[in-house]
């Protein structure tokens, strides 16, 4: 909106300052009335509402960096959103007025939707998934029981062999965004083993929310998050009695043919479920089938490039540890918990060998206890989910709005298993 400045002669002048007469100051205005019209200005309008209204929304110096505005995400908490350039892109990218009614979207019982599928079908596709992550972390704890037998082999110290787990996670977690050059063959391996299993713990979560509705979620998200836990504890477990009674070799080849199996269940039963690209698919199939080129898909109408989508992807993670408070707390409590989790993998094999004289299946047995302690974490999600039930339908009866979830919900299982950590150390004498 472009706003007409007052003119120069136009200067108004104070009543307290002025020294003409009333009579001739009244003359005067209407002087100016008539020689400067009235102006009508056109009302201010926003973009951002439904029905045209202003949003309201943070600003920024023209001098200053690109800022980033916070927003409400559709989930729990906050999302972070990216200066006005990706709102156009995202938001205001729409052609023209009138096309607006053949952009495509998901119809009424779509049975291209994800979350339309038969439920069995659903439950199956985050099994999968789910085998995938544990099969992942099994991985990264199963190398931990081959010291023994590589050590001599490949004449290396224990230090250098541990690399092979640290690596493994180096990989799992940093190795889509960073890559060095390494020098021992075996620890070249464990990098790209864990940079190929990332995808599992990065990828595969958005595909059990693009299965499930919101009020449907929790289930199969509780069983999704939990894999990553479980598979530490399984690799010692069965890596133990592979090196007592086989070679070293047999670890790898157990593993190879797991995540060919998984491989197999993923090409068979795993379908695309990312819902921008299934309406592109269906736009495409429009356009043919109506020969009208108007259908077009939301993400058809993002001028962006698959460099740019790479490059976004590899940044908003980081924008959202940074600028995120949650998120940061977050993440360094389950990096301090995974980093007690694999200290474990050494600690356990020494202690329980060296001062309790047992052999590498016992030693691999001695990681049930933390296993059991997931299950039992596993299975109290029913409790949860209902009290979060409750507290939603409190929230809901006091202030009468229906829908404001409030991310403090989910808060009682972390109190209420630090509290019971606590207590043993609270009432040591």
């Amino acid at each position: 909106m472009a706003v007409t400045p007052a003119p120069s002669g136009a200067e108004n002048l104070s009543p307290a300052t002025s020294t003409e007469p009333p009579q001739s100051r009244v003359e005067s205005s209407d002087m100016e009335e008539n020689k400067y019209p009235e102006k009508v200005y056109e009302p201010l309008r926003g973009s951002n509402g439904p029905n045209g209204d202003l949003a309201v929304q943070k600003t920024h110096s023209r001098t200053s960096r690109r800022s980033l505005d916070r927003s409400w995400s559709i989930n729990d908490g906050y999302g972070v959103q990216a200066d006005e350039e990706d709102k156009d892109e995202e938001a205001g990218a729409v052609a023209a007025e009138g096309d607006s009614d053949f952009t495509v979207d998901w119809d009424d019982n779509d049975p291209a939707n994800p979350r339309n599928m038969n439920k069995l079908r659903r439950w199956l596709i985050v099994f999968i998934c789910s085998t995938g992550a544990v099969c992942v972390t099994c991985t990264s704890s199963m190398y931990t029981m081959t010291y023994g037998q590589i050590m001599p082999e490949f004449h290396c110290s224990q230090e250098v062999a541990t690399l092979g787990l640290s690596f493994f996670i180096f990989g799992l977690g940093i190795g889509p965004l960073f890559l060095s050059p390494l020098s021992e063959t075996m620890i070249i391996g464990r990098f790209f083993n864990g940079l190929a299993g990332s995808a599992f713990l990065s990828v595969a979560g958005g595909t059990v929310g693009d299965l499930f509705a919101r009020h449907e979620l929790a289930a199969p998200m509780m069983l999704y998050t939990a894999s990553p836990f479980v598979g530490p504890e399984i690799g010692p477990l069965v890596g133990g009695f592979i090196n007592t009674y086989t070679s070293w070799r047999w670890t790898f080849y157990v593993l190879l043919i797991w995540t060919g199996a998984v491989l197999a269940l993923i090409v068979l039963f795993v379908p695309e479920t990312y819902h921008p690209v299934l309406l592109r698919r269906k736009a495409q199939r429009l356009r043919k089938e109506t020969k009208d080129d108007r259908w077009v898909a939301p993400i058809e109408k993002m001028h962006r490039s698959v460099l740019q989508t790479v490059l976004r992807s590899m940044y908003r993670p980081m924008l959202l540890l940074t600028l995120e408070p949650m998120c940061l707390n977050l993440c360094i409590f389950s990096a301090i918990l995974l980093g007690i989790l694999y200290l474990f993998f050494g600690a356990f094999n020494l202690v329980f060998t060296h001062v309790w004289g047992f052999n590498l299946w016992q030693v691999g047995l001695s990681f049930m206890g933390i296993f059991v302690g997931m299950l039992f974490a596993i299975w109290t999600d029913p409790i949860w989910r209902r009290n979060y039930v409750r507290l939603e339908h409190k929230h809901e009866q006091r202030t009468g709005v229906k829908g404001d979830f409030q991310p403090e919900w989910r808060l009682p299982p972390g109190k209420s298993s630090s509290s019971s950590c606590a207590y043993p150390y609270s009432n040591k004498k």
